[in-house]
């Protein structure tokens, strides 16, 4: 039986007709990747699921008593620490513990804790807290209130609600668009071991080619599903074109043919009837069109002229802000041919270091020197802010080259898709994608040496990453990269640098043996390893690491030892209510058998239930004293 059945659905935005009679059916457990070109209605689509929207036409059915959840549009904010707001995400648990702690109804405590019980809920903080370390908040940060994070961290807390709900369906659109390449790997492991079903929107294909098990490709108004990940949807896509085309163009031969027959002879008394058959014939063929493809997406950069090398080096280079160094003693060196790929966290510098290079941060010390006729090209993730919504794409071309001719100006914005229409448009009216290919032509305008890209994919379609991953592999300038989408960094980049603990170091393997580095140091900060090892060797810095990484592998036991210590109060309060109840006379004196006979199956279950608590609170609490350091 499926989870979810759309059938025959219209959705209409503004008159405009996104979905025509569309049909898809999910099953439980499937993971399917919802592809399309920006704007064909993929995000819609999702607001109708989850009813916020009502189709036009056509239904949409999920099953009985299945959950459903997704990521909510508004951030989260308030004083309340990123745990407990990824806690209070469950409103039935929520509910039952209020329940729990007001209700002097013995009967319908038991009730509630039978259901707690169901819903695991004593384990819920140690999984919520889990769930918050993989998308990148340590143990201190969980307890800090959600005010104290931008929006950006803010939408990782709502991503981690959304995956706490551990839901029947979980909706998710463009999951990754504000996660560091680290929190997108742990999020890919979190996906494929979810029992759920998942809609997933992304256009980042490492997810779609490691998580979901089929492609749902919205087109022209209607969904399509092909088994497997992305790229074996552009596999079998493209095989299906290239047999439709054939299929047309045989038809297209065998109507010529059946037509010129019927030109030169229905004239002729002896062939007319020849002719009419023939024509009836033409008739019956069947109507098969050729897929019409889209314009291929396309971007080119200009070509720099050559620099000799080196062509930038920096010697024991510390930078930071306010007095506060975030990297130090940075003696590295880039040349033309270099395609660097910055691996780490967020927060850890790799930003930072981009506008090092950009020159819009002088170091604090030591010296950078490169050639005086290197030019450089800047694409910040938040450069779209800086934008003049009311400007078109002409006008910021024209005022960054003041010297070009207008043919010069809109040649490079043709460069990055933006044709006639889009470039005489308000930059107000334009997609995520189309402001981002503006960010690309203005950042190249000059044919840089050295292009510092930070996170340039976060609104383009796939399409248009494919066209940007052919044009950097043209571009004969250096690359330094900045991004959470591993099949771009493994497309582009052919060096690895670590941005980690204070400084920048080579990481010596491809994204492949990255993730194995990830997981391992997961794995030993779960297990509280003393020996982990350390990138500068630094005593000092292991120490205080191994550290960290044993508090951060407590976390979940603290949390158990704690939830175990409160349910224990939690049932011995139950128990004292049970007891009072049983020992008043009226209780007997009503004849209440039922009553009595329910009480005293609660009271000798509340026995076992209080054993296994506190055996739970022993274990954690033994679990905590072995990994305490010596």
């Amino acid at each position: 039986m499926s989870l979810l059945t759309i059938t025959d659905l219209t959705l209409r935005i503004a008159g405009r007709t996104l979905l025509d009679n569309a049909s898809l059916s999910i099953d439980p457990g499937r993971k399917i990747g919802l592809v399309g070109r920006n704007g064909a209605g993929k995000s819609t689509l999702l607001a109708a699921i989850a009813g916020d929207i009502a189709p036009d036409g056509g239904n949409i059915v999920l099953s009985s008593r299945a959950s459903m959840g997704r990521v909510k549009q508004e951030t989260p904010s308030g004083d309340r620490s990123l745990i407990d707001t990824v806690l209070s995400g469950h409103l039935e648990r929520e509910a039952l513990l209020h329940e729990a702690e007001t209700t002097q109804d013995a009967t319908r405590l038991a009730d509630v804790h039978e259901r707690l019980l169901a819903i695991d809920a004593h384990a819920a903080p140690a999984r919520a807290a889990a769930i918050l370390s993989g998308l990148g908040f340590d143990q201190d940060a969980q307890q800090r209130p959600v005010s104290d994070f931008s929006g950006g961290w803010r939408m990782r807390v709502a991503l981690a609600t959304a995956l706490f709900l551990n839901p029947d369906l979980l909706l998710l659109d463009e999951p990754t668009n504000h996660l560091d390449i680290e929190a997108t790997i742990w999020l890919e492991g979190w996906l494929r071991n979810y029992g759920g079903s998942a809609l997933i929107v992304s256009h980042d294909r490492s997810l779609l080619d490691n998580v979901v098990d089929a492609i749902a490709h919205l087109d022209r108004g209607k969904l399509s599903l092909t088994p497997g990940g992305y790229e074996e949807f552009v596999r079998i896509r493209t095989e299906q074109a290239l047999q439709q085309n054939r299929a047309a163009e045989r038809l297209a031969a065998q109507r010529a043919h059946m037509q010129s027959f019927v030109d030169r002879f229905r004239a002729k008394a002896t062939k007319a009837r020849q002719a009419q058959a023939r024509l009836k014939a033409l008739e019956r063929l069947p109507q098969i069109e050729s897929v019409i493809e889209d314009t291929p997406t396309r971007f080119s950069f200009p070509e720099p002229s050559a620099l000799p090398p080196p062509m930038l080096t920096m010697d024991k280079v510390s930078i930071g802000y306010d007095g506060r160094v975030v990297l130090r003693n940075l003696s590295l060196r880039l040349d033309m041919d270099d395609r660097i790929a910055l691996l780490g966290q967020n927060g850890r510098g790799k930003s930072t270091f981009a506008k090092l290079l950009a020159g819009r941060l002088a170091p604090m010390h030591g010296s950078v020197q490169h050639s005086p006729k290197m030019r450089i090209g800047y694409f910040a993730q938040h450069q779209s802010d800086e934008l003049i919504l009311t400007d078109t794409p002409i006008d910021h071309m024209a005022r960054a080259m003041q010297d070009a001719t207008p043919v010069a100006v809109r040649a490079q914005l043709a460069r990055f898709g933006l044709d006639a229409a889009r470039a005489e448009s308000r930059v107000g009216d334009l997609s995520g994608g189309e402001k981002a290919r503006l960010l690309l032509a203005l950042a190249t305008r000059d044919a840089p040496h050295l292009l510092l890209l930070d996170e340039p994919t976060n609104h383009l379609d796939l399409d248009a990453r494919d066209a940007l991953i052919r044009a950097l592999a043209d571009f004969e300038g250096a690359v330094v990269l900045i991004s959470h989408d591993s099949h771009l960094v493994e497309s582009v980049a052919d060096r690895l640098w670590l941005v980690e603990d204070g400084t920048i170091a080579p990481f010596d393997g491809d994204m492949s043996a990255y993730r194995t580095w990830l997981v391992e140091r997961a794995r030993k900060a779960a297990a509280g390893n003393e020996n982990a090892p350390d990138n500068d060797g630094s005593g000092r810095k292991e120490a205080r690491r191994d550290r960290a990484e044993i508090r951060r592998a407590q976390a979940p036991l603290r949390k158990e030892a704690r939830a175990a210590e409160a349910l224990l109060g939690q049932l011995h309060k139950e128990r004292a209510l049970i007891e009072k109840r049983l020992a008043d006379p009226a209780l007997y004196d009503a004849g209440d058998t039922r009553e009595i006979t329910t009480l005293n199956t609660r009271l000798a279950a509340l026995t076992a239930e209080e054993a296994a608590a506190e055996e739970r609170w022993l274990n954690a609490e033994s679990q905590l004293e072995e990994a305490e350091p010596s």
